[in-house]
């Protein structure tokens, strides 16, 4: 397979075509080879426009999911980002393209040391993997950029206290069928701003809160 010609064609036909057009994002796209980071079974689609499962029943996101995280929350060079369920590493080694340093939560020890070598493999060295629950963070404004890979069927504040003024969090909120995409922005020690930008369908962070349950 010509990997260069196939991420090519991934960046094209779908990032670009989804409207992802940050210069810097497409760039950190085309130099991480996302084949590195897909189970061996599934390296030969791991640029198909459709989530890949990795281990646990995990997903590693489409490309054009990636792409809109990234853009959304257009990481600066000098920023530190958050993100809240690595997987195998595929944003996370992205999120190391644009960013001055990542760190990586992963519940699951396992992937978090499959990211580890992945990251390795790719000579990623800004991104520090731990073994953590995204739904236990306690800090304030701390990050320039967080990125929230599962949904959270209800919102939870924690994430956007944890960014640092002009910080933005890309987070996925509701439940299925009904899920939207969202873009917080601290723009003041105790104001956010908040930006609906697109309706998709993820599952859930492991130990969100969830509604509670209607008994009749």
């Amino acid at each position: 397979m010509n990997t260069h010609a196939v991420r090519e064609q991934m960046i094209e036909q779908q990032v670009r075509a989804g409207d992802v057009l940050d210069l810097r994002v497409l760039d950190a796209m085309r130099d991480v080879r996302r084949e590195l980071f897909a189970p061996e079974a599934y390296r030969k689609v791991a640029y198909a426009d459709a989530p890949i499962p990795i281990a646990h029943g995990q997903w590693m996101l489409p490309p054009l999911i990636h792409g809109r995280i990234l853009q959304a929350l257009t990481p600066k060079a000098d920023e530190v980002a958050l993100l809240v369920g690595t997987g195998t590493g595929y944003l996370a080694a992205c999120l190391g393209r644009l960013a001055a340093r990542v760190r990586a939560l992963e519940i699951f020890p396992d992937l978090a040391d499959l990211a580890r070598a992945n990251l390795l493999s790719v000579a990623v060295n800004n991104v520090g993997v731990e073994v953590a629950d995204g739904m236990q963070l306690d800090e304030h404004g701390m990050y320039g950029a967080i990125a929230v890979t599962g949904s959270l069927p209800l919102y939870d504040e924690r994430f956007q206290r944890a960014l640092r003024v002009g910080g933005r969090l890309f987070v996925v909120v509701g439940q299925s069928p009904v899920m939207e995409a969202w873009k917080v922005t601290r723009v003041g020690e105790r104001e956010w701003q908040r930006e609906s930008l697109f309706e998709t369908v993820i599952d859930p962070l492991i130990n969100a809160a969830h509604p509670p349950s209607f008994v009749f």
